[in-house]
């Protein structure tokens, strides 16, 4: 199988960006570059993750500051490439300010940081990120923000579900997708989307940490080997 290279962007803050890179380079064993937001040159990476943490400490807004980093910059052309981009928790924040995904991750309902372990219903199946998933699957992913109820206007929402951005939504164990079911008070439940084309992803729970057996909870990985599997069917052998 050919190899794909990640890369991992670190921000000042940044505290899961070795999770990330554990799953990516142990568990997964692919090369993996660790990216200073200083850096700019992304021209050998061929997946980017901007991953959790409190970049630049929060401060202004969650992601405000980390979207005029020099590697972000870089981002947003990698991502207007077709390349993929995954924004995981803070990744997502800083996602939505630099406009590569719509609407914005606000404080949550009960304004209490959440840590957690919660549902989440799988609502498409037909791109990389969830193509081995099934259909209306429920899997279990951790949490773990302060601001991760996801908000965007009527049109906006209108939009995604017309186009069916939406990815990820938080549910019951069974899959009943309702306020009881929401941890952060997020507009319809939801836990994650993608841009129109679907090469950007961004989503409030953490994958990363569902990957490594030893955790007892696997569901994350398959997100990972989906996406794998997807990059590495468009490479010639």
């Amino acid at each position: 199988m050919p190899f794909v290279k990640f890369g991992i962007v670190v921000f000042p803050g940044s505290n899961c960006d070795r999770d990330v890179a554990y799953v990516i380079r142990d568990l997964l064993q692919q090369p993996t570059r660790m990216i200073w937001h200083e850096d700019s040159d992304l021209s050998d990476v061929d997946v980017v993750i901007v991953p959790g943490g409190f970049s630049y400490g929060d401060y202004l807004r969650c992601g405000a500051i980390a979207r005029f980093a020099p590697a972000m910059r870089s981002v947003v052309d990698h991502a207007n490439q077709g390349k993929y981009v995954l924004g995981i928790c803070n990744g997502f924040q800083v996602l939505t300010e630099a406009r590569l995904l719509p609407g914005a991750l606000v404080r949550n309902r009960d304004l209490h940081f959440i840590c957690d372990r919660v549902p989440l219903r799988i609502d498409r199946t037909d791109l990389p990120w969830t193509s081995h998933y099934q259909p209306g699957e429920v899997i279990t992913l951790p949490i773990a923000h302060g601001e991760g109820s996801y908000y965007a206007d009527a049109d906006t929402l209108k939009t995604l579900e017309d186009n069916h951005q939406i990815l990820f939504r938080y549910c019951s164990a069974k899959g009943i997708v309702n306020p009881e079911n929401n941890p952060n008070g997020s507009l319809q439940n939801i836990a994650g989307v993608c841009n129109l084309q679907g090469n950007v992803l961004g989503m409030m729970p953490h994958p990363e940490r569902a990957a490594d057996p030893v955790l007892g909870v696997t569901d994350g990985i398959h997100l990972f080997h989906g996406l794998l599997a997807a990059i590495c069917a468009d490479i010639p052998v």
